[in-house]
């Protein structure tokens, strides 16, 4: 079975509408690797954080949003409200750790940006401009530079 396919099963599994799952790992701020499904019959995805954007891990802050997003979330039980896929195979879905909104967590500690681009929750936007205005997070940073910014200079050099 493709990748491509595999995801799509998922998507329409009972993962995707809410299955416990299990955070097993950590990519970066956004992304996490959680094994779903019943024991002796698990599947493990890779998920991006939907509707938010966390500095990469060779930016300022990329380590620690990384550390905050393993706080929230690593080894912890998550449900996954899956919205998409990505072009990288990924799942694309909100996240509850512990019965925390890890993408609202994140933005709200100012260890991720309100990805505008994707965006459909506007109170990502608030809990970013209240971490912007406690100088929380990255927000400590004169002029933290947005991922996708970075991303983008880093493919031109």
């Amino acid at each position: 079975m493709t990748k491509k396919a595999w995801l799509l099963a998922f998507l329409l599994s009972s993962a995707a509408y809410g299955e416990p799952c299990l955070v097993v790992g950590l990519a970066d701020g956004d992304t996490v690797t959680a094994r779903c499904g019943p024991p002796g019959a698990y599947r493990q995805v890779k998920v991006r954080l939907a509707e938010i954007d966390a500095p990469e891990k060779k930016q300022p802050f990329g380590h620690r949003s990384r550390q905050a997003l393993a706080d929230l979330c690593f080894r912890r039980s998550a449900r996954l409200r899956v919205v998409t896929s990505d072009r990288y195979g990924r799942a694309v879905a909100r996240v509850e750790c512990g019965g925390v909104d890890a993408n609202a967590e994140m933005v709200r500690r100012g260890m991720a940006w309100a990805y505008t681009k994707y965006q459909t929750d506007s109170r990502l936007t608030q809990l970013e401009a209240q971490a912007r205005a406690r100088g929380a997070g990255l927000w400590a940073d004169r002029s933290p530079q947005p991922p996708w910014e970075w991303r983008q200079k880093a493919r031109r050099r």
